[in-house]
């Protein structure tokens, strides 16, 4: 009879949260989103550190859950998850392929350099391309969308109304 020695990793931990998903936006993982700082296993502690989009964000509270939960699916034990707010989240953290998949999902993703971080020059209006037609001729309608990190936009061209990812 042979022992199955198992081997952990980081490695391992970092391809397990590729399958935790945003529950707010369901397309992204937690990866995508760039909330995850650091992930740290000693002996058989695993602790993966995150920092929320916002520091009141809602979903935070499920994330971590969720991470938690894979992970002990996965084999490991004492999992933590622990929040740190600074430095704090920026839109640049964000994958390339998760603001594709933004796009793909019909909300426009940030733009890779961001024209304008001011509340004051954004509301002179910053020109956000429709996730649906690829117009820039689109108006924002609402400081806030369907979660506190998106503005709501709509499309002079097509006339659909889509969420923004926020600067930040």
């Amino acid at each position: 009879m042979s022992v199955k020695t198992t081997i952990r990793s980081t490695q391992e931990v970092w391809r397990i949260l590729e399958t935790v998903y945003d529950p707010e936006v369901p397309v992204l993982s937690v990866l995508d989103l760039g909330i995850v700082r650091d992930v740290k296993l000693q002996d058989e502690e695993l602790e993966v550190i995150i920092t929320p989009t916002y520091s009141g964000c809602p979903a935070m509270d499920v994330i971590s859950i969720n991470i938690k939960m894979e992970l002990l699916a996965n084999g490991y034990k004492n999992v933590s998850v622990k929040q740190v707010l600074s430095p704090a989240w920026t839109t640049d953290w964000m994958s390339e392929a998760g603001k594709q998949k933004l796009k793909e999902y019909g909300i426009a993703p940030p733009h890779p350099r961001q024209q304008v971080c001011s509340n004051e020059l954004f509301a002179a209006g910053e020109a956000v391309q429709c996730p649906r037609c690829n117009s820039y001729h689109t108006v924002r309608i609402s400081e806030f969308g369907s979660t506190a990190c998106k503005a709501l936009f709509q499309c002079n061209d097509c006339h659909e109304p889509f969420d923004y990812f926020k600067c930040h």
